[in-house]
């Protein structure tokens, strides 16, 4: 089984949410269609621009806090390295 980390953010890049999941699919389909009131639902936080994963569900929690702690310019750092175009890359996940 393997745990992700991904952020999303909304359609001006203005907003960025953190989050960890065992199931990125499900997770965003959640997200995209606003089933669970909250954060993301709230600012239409639904582009995926960054992920990672690991088998280690500790590891996962420990890195989504350690992001979630950082300045929105290492986080924008990370998401430029992974993603520079900041691309919606939901669809590479869900095909």
């Amino acid at each position: 089984m393997y745990y992700f980390v991904y952020m999303l953010t909304n359609k001006n890049n203005t907003v960025l949410y953190t989050g960890v999941t065992n199931n990125l699919k499900r997770r965003l389909y959640e997200h995209q269609h606003n089933l669970i009131d909250g954060f993301t639902k709230k600012y239409n936080v639904h582009k995926l621009v960054y992920f990672d994963y690991t088998s280690d569900v500790n590891s996962a929690i420990a890195r989504e806090k350690q992001i979630k702690g950082w300045s929105r310019a290492k986080k924008n750092a990370l998401i430029n390295e992974f993603n520079p175009e900041w691309k919606d890359l939901t669809e590479s996940i869900m095909n």
